[in-house]
């Protein structure tokens, strides 16, 4: 799977991780929904730390597709809010 955060790059991580990240992703939709702004900066903080740990980043020259899209992590609650479909930010 190819991720990437936005004003960063592109990593490349292994199917396995997936349920790792979908649950930070279920967390910050949590964090948001409840509108508890310093947890949501947390666990989007988590989120984005655990692709950078668990991910192997890609040269910035290359042009992957990327499957998943995350936000910066300087984003706004309501940058990230027009990010989400039903599931959060992570299909699944």
């Amino acid at each position: 799977m190819i991720v990437r955060i936005m004003g960063e790059g592109q990593w490349k991580l292994a199917d396995s991780h997936f349920t790792e990240l979908n649950k930070l992703d279920d967390e910050l939709l949590q964090d948001m929904e409840s509108g508890d702004g310093e947890g949501f900066r947390q666990t989007l903080g988590a989120l984005l730390d655990a692709v950078r740990r668990l991910g192997e980043p890609l040269p910035d020259e290359a042009l992957e597709p990327s499957e998943l899209i995350l936000p910066a992590p300087d984003a706004t609650l309501d940058e990230v809010k027009e990010m989400l479909s039903d599931d959060g930010l992570i299909p699944g």
